[in-house]
Formats: structure tokens, sequence, C-alpha cells
């Protein structure tokens, strides 16, 4: 059996080993790999049809081995660990052993939380730490990440920091570890008190006005059936293609400056008169008699391309209104007194 053994791949051993452990105890180890290693041990299970109790105990054993391996380690070295192991196995398994732990060791890089992390989350997070630890973090860190966090510093702090990250020699694993522990649990605080502080009717308002007009109104009518007054809220908040006809003359002729001709002409395909008009009063006779011409030349278009069109208009509106070149009126405090 030992020579079968000796056949299987590591992702294999490893989709033996979450099987046999089970699905609660391997969901938590799961989430803490890389996507593409989940990916590869998911596949392996579902493709395996049996496993043999023999090949269960061997695979469950050698994990033990290594785990007390990485303890021995973290405890007193690699020497140490090695004298342990090879009293307890002998010395030509405590190799074997010790070398899969350093194939393991050099593929894992602590703080891997901390480089998915926002830079301003870890800022907050790691800003009251003493300066030791806050180097070595960013030594973890990637470059840039790094440097954002460290420009973020109190001027008093970042010399500090950066002497320490000069000077930094070996740090113990089992410090690493309680480091890494302490600053996983903080950011994930941190992250579940930002998610909850999401959502609401601007984050749908921004949503909306990303996506196309027919799902657009197919949401907004869906909301008017469920409530009303949300829907209202929403639809106050938002600016469609139809909405230049609120806009007054000079913030039209703004953004006529600012649309491609051809995206007009295709946007005003199928818009009602009113719309239409509010287009042509603001340019010159010459240019408005030129865009009917274009209109009349595309022919036939389809809707998706005329929305395509308007939403880019819309988008040209948004960011003028962001800029404070246009206004805009949405009541409130927004409204407009002449």
């Amino acid at each position: 059996m030992a020579k079968e053994q000796t056949q299987l791949t590591g992702v294999h051993k490893a989709a033996i080993l979450f099987i046999t452990l089970g699905p609660e105890a391997s969901s938590g180890i799961l989430k803490k790999l890389p996507e593409a290693d989940i990916q590869k041990i998911t596949y392996e299970i579902a493709n395996i049809t049996s496993v043999t109790p023999e090949q269960r105990e061997e695979i469950l054993n050698e994990f033990l081995q290594i785990n007390k391996a990485r303890d021995y380690i973290i405890e007193g070295g690699m020497d140490y660990a090695k004298t342990l192991l090879s009293k307890a196995l002998g010395s030509q398994r405590a190799s074997e052993i010790l070398e899969k732990v350093s194939e393991a060791t050099a593929q894992y890089r602590p703080f891997s939380i901390a480089r998915k992390a926002d830079s301003h989350q870890l800022l907050n997070v790691i800003i009251s730490e003493q300066p030791q630890t806050i180097a070595l973090i960013l030594c973890y860190l990637q470059p840039d990440k790094a440097a954002q966090v460290m420009a973020e510093l109190p001027e008093e702090t970042q010399s500090e920091v950066a002497y320490r990250i000069a000077t930094m020699n070996n740090t113990s694993p089992m410090v690493i570890k309680e480091i890494e522990s302490v600053l996983e649990s903080k950011l994930s605080s941190v992250v579940r008190t930002e998610m909850t502080s999401l959502g609401g009717v601007e984050t749908l308002v921004n949503i909306l006005n990303a996506v196309d007009r027919t799902t657009e109104k197919n949401i907004t009518e869906g909301l008017e059936r469920e409530d009303a007054e949300l829907a209202d809220k929403v639809k106050s908040s938002m600016f469609v293609f139809e909405d230049i006809v609120s806009l007054d003359d000079v913030s039209i002729q703004r953004i006529l400056r600012e649309v491609e001709v051809s995206d007009l002409a295709l946007a005003l395909k199928g818009c009602s008169d009113e719309v239409a008009n509010s287009i042509y009063r603001n340019q010159s006779k010459r240019a408005a008699a030129s865009l009917k011409e274009d209109m009349e030349f595309l022919g036939p278009v389809r809707l998706m391309d005329v929305e395509k069109a308007q939403q880019k208009i819309v988008s040209v509106i948004r960011r003028l209104d962001d800029a404070n070149e246009i206004i805009i009126s949405r009541g409130g405090e927004d409204a407009i007194i002449v």
C-alpha cells in the first residue's frame, strides 16, 4: 500500500484528506486556501469514486505528522524539529516530512488578508499598533500598498516604522502567527461593519444609472408595485434621457458641446417630440437641420442601440453635473428659485 500511496499527487491527497475530515472541518480549511487551490481540490473531490481505509489512514497520519513538525519548528527551529521527528519516526521519514513542510512553507506567505484588504481599512486597523508591528506587516504587503499605508501614517511614526523595516532581521514564526491572527480578526470586524453600511437608495440609483434602459424600467416598475414611496425616492434621485426637457437651455447647450452628433442622432430616434425639440432649439438652424438629416439617414435602428446611445449621453450629463458645470434640479435643496 505504501507504494500505491507514493503515486498519489498532492492535490489527490488533499482531496482524500478533506473527504476524511468531513464537510464541517473541510469547509473551514478550504475557505483559507487560494482560489486556484480550492478549484483544483474540489474538482478532485468530485472525481474521486472510492477511497480505501488504508489510504484514509495513511494520508491522515501524514497530515498529522506534518502539522506536528510545524509545531516543533515554531517551538525550536528546524534542527529541533528534525531531532524530535528522527527519534519518533526515524531519520529518513523525518527528512521526508520536513521536506514537505519546507515546500508548503515556501508557498505560504503570511498576512494574505492584509494584502487583499483596502489600504484605508488596513491603515485604520494598524495605526494604533507599535512601530515594530506595523513594520512587520508592511514587509509582507505589495510595495504599492505598503507605500499607500506608509504615506498616511503620522510623520513621527513613518520614520520609526522605516527604521524598523530597514533593521529587521529574522522574526519568530510564532510571533508572526500571533500578529497575523489578531490582524485577521480586526480586519474581519472592520469589513463586517462596513458591509452593514452598504446599500440604500443611493447605491440602487448608482446601479440603475449603469444598466440599460429596459432593465432600469423593469426594476423601477417593480419597485412601484412593491413600494410606491420607495420608487418615488429612487426615481427622484435619478436622471434619465427624457429628463433633458427639465434642463435649462444653458445646460443643454453645454451638454451638446460634449456629445458626439452620431450618438445624439441615434439617441433621438423614437423619443418624444418634446425631447427632440429641447435639443433643436438649442442648436443653430443649420446644426438642427443637419441632425434631422442624420436621423433620417439612419433608417430603422435597434432599440438596444438607441438605449446605448441615450445612456452615453446620460453619462455625459451626470459627469457635467458632478463637476457643477450644469444644473439638474432635483427639488429640495437643489431647487432653483428664479
